[in-house]
């Protein structure tokens, strides 16, 4: 039997990063990669945790190397190569050794591993990038309690701190976790999207150069808006390229790649029945932002987009709208995650999550200790109808409304911002439009409706005859 408190594989960026993490806060940790080379470059480049760090290069030693019961945290790509590290492993556990998925798996390869695995199981979600993972992520935990509650010494030990309370918890049962971190990367998707219009108001319709633009952010990061993603904002604006010596942002070829998360929401809240049209929205324009030769050939169709707004630039009105549209996505979030713990049966926290995303994810915003505020508060209920923020959208909308109609007249694109003002108008709609449509189905397919004056269901129109 081996000395080290918890094995590790895959010591890739994140991989290596949280090795270090662990070892800083004094667990001594064995680790492993497929190759050999990384393992020993890692072990020999770790300086003074290099003491609390066991380099293995087999399963067999890595095995050899931990107490017992074991605790394995896997560090590798989701999908199939996870399978496959477990095929691998299997042999060499006894039942109640741990095994800890921290990619970005699927929740639901997440639910089937709980449920099949001959070996305990905790799948979390980890977010904060190569940053967080090396000084404090976030951590959404999923599996049994009792699994959770044995890893949790070490995983609270690495998280993020806010005032003194660990930015990790448990989600609840089976995929919860990834689940959990599903929803986090949608808004993540979102909420850079909603920032990227914003910039596009600012450098199309208003003229601003990138340095100008950096000032503004940087300003609103000192208020209502602070958070991690303005404050990269404000830097990446106001960076220079060294070959240019002009904005870096002038430089970077606007495709926005992805890795399928964001997509991953927008799927998944379809099942669910859940409304997140700003997510959808943003997913929607990283694909479009894909199509660079198909968009090039319509400006040349249609002409230029974008045109210029006249009188002087209202950065307040801007950062108003920008603040609503960010509440409203979030109030989506959290309406999906309400969904999925209904039909899930998870009896997800939302609370408990915006506390756990409120430092260390990628996220992280001081709006989110509100949002945890008002979610214990008021549980079950919608973040918007909570009183806090009922006062924020209530002073907030009209700006957004004005936004949203500025870059609609001089053909600014703003899809996400779009789809907030559509969401807010729609939910605050006592009767829709849904009334034709349940018309136009019993027309075509005898679909039947629900009458109004006295509730009766299965109705039909006077066109069934």
């Amino acid at each position: 039997m081996g000395n080290a408190d918890i094995g590790l594989i895959g010591l890739g960026t994140m991989g290596q990063a949280l090795a270090l993490n662990i070892a800083e806060k004094g667990f001594d940790i064995a680790v492993f990669n497929r190759t050999t080379a990384v393992t020993q470059d890692f072990a020999a480049e770790a300086g003074d945790l290099a003491a609390r760090i066991t380099p293995t290069e087999s399963l067999e030693d890595l095995i050899a190397a931990l107490k017992t019961p074991r605790m394995i945290l896997l560090m590798v790509p989701a999908g199939k190569v996870v399978d496959q590290q477990i095929e691998a492993l299997l042999p060499l556990l006894s039942p109640d050794d741990l095994l800890i998925d921290a990619g970005n798996s699927d929740f639901h390869d997440t639910n089937r591993r709980n449920a099949e695995l001959p070996v305990q199981f905790l799948g979390i979600g980890v977010s904060g990038g190569e940053e967080g993972a090396r000084h404090g992520p976030s951590i959404m935990g999923g599996g049994s309690r009792a699994n959770w509650n044995r890893a949790a010494p070490i995983l609270t030990a690495i998280a993020a701190d806010y005032q003194g309370q660990p930015c990790a918890d448990w989600m609840g049962e089976a995929g919860a976790g990834h689940f959990v971190k599903t929803v986090h990367n949608g808004i993540e998707y979102a909420d850079m999207q909603l920032i990227a219009e914003v910039y596009g108001v600012m450098r199309d319709g208003l003229g601003m150069d990138a340095a100008a633009i950096a000032q503004v952010f940087e300003r609103w990061n000192d208020g209502a808006l602070k958070s991690y993603l303005v404050e990269i904002t404000a830097k990446v604006a106001a960076a220079e390229d060294s070959a240019t010596g002009g904005p870096v942002l002038d430089v970077i070829a606007d495709i926005a790649g992805q890795k399928g998360t964001g997509r991953w929401t927008a799927i998944e809240a379809q099942h669910l029945g859940a409304p997140i049209p700003v997510i959808d929205a943003a997913v929607t324009a990283r694909n479009i932002s894909a199509l660079k030769d198909r968009r090039t050939d319509l400006q040349e169709i249609f002409g230029p987009g974008p045109q210029p707004i006249a009188g002087q630039p209202d950065m307040d009105l801007l950062e108003q709208a920008l603040t609503c549209g960010k509440i409203l996505c979030y109030d989506q979030g959290f309406g999906m995650i309400a969904a999925a713990s209904r039909d899930f049966g998870w009896s997800l926290n939302s609370a408990a999550i915006a506390r756990v995303w409120r430092a260390g994810c990628i996220i992280r915003s001081a709006m989110l200790d509100d949002m945890a505020g008002a979610l214990e508060d008021q549980p079950g209920r919608p973040l918007m109808a909570a009183p806090f923020f009922v006062d924020w959208l209530t002073k907030t909308q009209d700006a957004l409304r004005r936004v949203v109609s500025l870059a609609v007249l001089h053909g600014i694109a703003v899809p996400a911002h779009s789809a907030a003002l559509a969401y807010f108008d729609a939910m605050r709609t006592e009767r829709g439009t849904a009334n034709m449509l349940q018309g136009q189905r019993d027309y075509f397919g005898r679909h039947g409706f629900v009458r109004l004056d006295d509730g009766s269901e299965d109705q039909h129109g006077p066109w069934a005859g």
